[in-house]
C-alpha cells in the first residue's frame, strides 16, 4: 500500500505541475454550473503519410466473444464496406499486440493504430479521462451514460490528443465486481477485503479503491489473469460481470460479490496522427461506424450484466449481495484524494448527474 500511495502522489504532482506532456500551457474548461477548470492545450501535430488501401490495426486485451470484440467486428464490417475496401480493419484480440498498458503506449509510439481499454488505463497519461472510475459514482447505466455522453466528457477526451490519441466513442465495460477463490471465501462485508490478494488493472483509481478497503491490489495483464488465478498468484480479482462470464473466470473463482464499486467506461481510440491524415469522408465513415459499435456494445453489456449473474450461478459460482453502504463509506477518501486533479466542481457535477440523470 505504501508503494501504491507513492505512485499516486507522483501522479497527482505531475498532473498539477505540468498538465500533459510536460507542458504548462493550459486552456480553460467550463463546468456546466459556470465554474472553470483547466485542460492541457494541444501542440501542433503532423499527420501521418498514408496510401490506400490502408490497413488499420486494432488491438485489445479480451477475447472476440467479449462485447467489445463483438462491437469491433461490426465496426470492421461497416468501415470496410462503406470505404469500398480502401480502409481495412485488422483486429487482434486476446492481448496479441500487448497488454492494455502496452497497447496504449503503442498508440503514443505509433506501433498500434487503435485500441479500446478502460478509461482508468488511459488516465496514466491524461489523468482526468479516468474520472468516471471513481468509486460508487454512478448508480446505474443511465446515469453513467448521461455523463459519458455529455459535452463536458467530450472536452475531457481532448486531453488524450497530446498523447496521439483521438477518442472515437465510449464503449462500456459495466460495473466492476469482486470475485474470490474457495480458499479465501466470499466478500460479504468490508472486513472480508482485509489483506485480500487481488488483481486489478493498472488503474490508479481502482487500486486506491481496493487499498481503502484494506485489500492488497496488484496490477497484472488481463490475458494472463485466468492462469494467475488458477495457480494461486492471486486469490481474487475484480471485473464487470460480462467479463467474468465471457472469460470463464468462474472456472477458477468460487464467489461473486456484487459490489459495483467502479463504473468502467472504455474509450475507443485511434492514433491522432493517423486520424489527421484521413480525408473528411473517411473520418465520417469511421466516426459513424464507431458510434454504431458503441450503441451495440452498450446494449450488449447492459443485457449481459443482467443475464450473466444467473449463468454464473448455473456454472457453480455462489452470488453474494453485500450491504454496500460500508463500502461507500470506506472509499470516500478516494474522491477527496483525486479532487486535487479533477477539481471538486467536476466531481460535484458528476454526482449531481448521478443523483438526477435528467439534469
Amino acid at each position: 500500500m505504501k508503494r501504491h500511495h507513492i505512485l499516486l502522489t507522483m501522479l497527482l504532482a505531475a498532473s498539477l505541475l505540468t498538465g500533459c506532456s510536460g507542458s504548462s500551457t493550459m486552456t480553460v474548461l467550463s463546468v456546466p454550473d459556470g465554474t472553470q477548470t483547466t485542460t492541457p492545450a494541444n501542440p501542433p501535430r503532423q499527420a501521418a503519410s498514408v496510401s490506400y488501401p490502408l490497413t488499420i490495426c486494432v488491438g485489445y486485451s479480451t477475447n472476440a466473444d467479449d462485447p467489445r470484440g463483438i462491437a469491433l467486428a461490426s465496426f470492421q464490417e461497416e468501415v470496410e464496406s462503406k470505404s469500398g475496401g480502401n480502409l481495412l480493419i485488422e483486429i487482434h484480440p486476446d492481448g496479441e499486440l500487448g497488454s492494455d498498458s502496452e497497447l496504449i503506449a503503442g498508440m503514443i509510439s505509433k506501433d498500434v493504430d487503435m485500441t479500446v481499454s478502460s478509461a482508468g488505463n488511459y488516465a496514466l497519461y491524461a489523468t482526468r479521462i479516468g474520472v468516471s472510475a471513481l468509486p460508487f459514482l454512478f448508480e446505474d447505466f443511465d446515469s453513467a451514460w448521461e455523463f459519458i455522453d455529455s459535452p463536458l466528457m467530450q472536452t475531457l477526451s481532448s486531453d488524450l490528443e497530446v498523447y496521439n490519441m483521438h477518442v472515437l466513442a465510449y464503449f462500456d465495460n459495466g460495473f466492476r465486481c469482486v470475485t474470490t477463490s474457495a480458499k479465501v471465501g466470499p466478500v460479504e462485508a468490508v472486513s472480508d477485503m482485509k489483506g485480500l490478494n487481488i488483481r486489478t488493472p493498472e488503474n490508479q483509481i481502482v487500486m486506491e479503491t481496493m487499498s481503502r478497503l484494506s485489500a492488497n491490489p496488484r496490477s497484472y495483464p488481463f490475458a494472463e489473469l485466468k492462469a494467475a488465478l488458477k495457480d494461486g498468484t492471486f486469490d481474487a480479482q475484480e471485473n464487470p460481470i460480462p467479463v467474468i462470464y465471457n472469460h470463464k473466470l468462474y472456472e477458477v473463482q468460487k464467489y461473486l460479490s456484487i459490489t459495483n464499486h467502479s463504473y468502467d467506461a472504455m474509450p475507443l481510440t485511434i492514433r491522432q496522427d493517423l486520424w489527421d491524415s484521413l480525408t473528411p469522408e473517411y473520418q465520417q465513415i469511421i466516426s459513424e461506424a464507431a458510434k454504431n459499435a458503441e450503441f451495440q456494445n452498450r446494449k450488449l453489456v447492459k443485457r449481459q450484466t443482467d443475464e450473466c449473474v444467473q449463468k454464473l450461478e448455473d456454472a457453480g459460482m455462489e452470488i453474494v449481495y453485500p450491504d454496500l453502504s460500508p463500502f461507500r463509506e470506506a472509499t470516500t477518501g478516494v474522491k477527496d484524494m483525486f479532487a486535487a486533479v479533477y477539481g471538486q466542481d467536476l466531481i460535484d457535477y458528476i454526482e449531481k448527474i448521478s443523483a438526477d440523470p435528467a439534469e
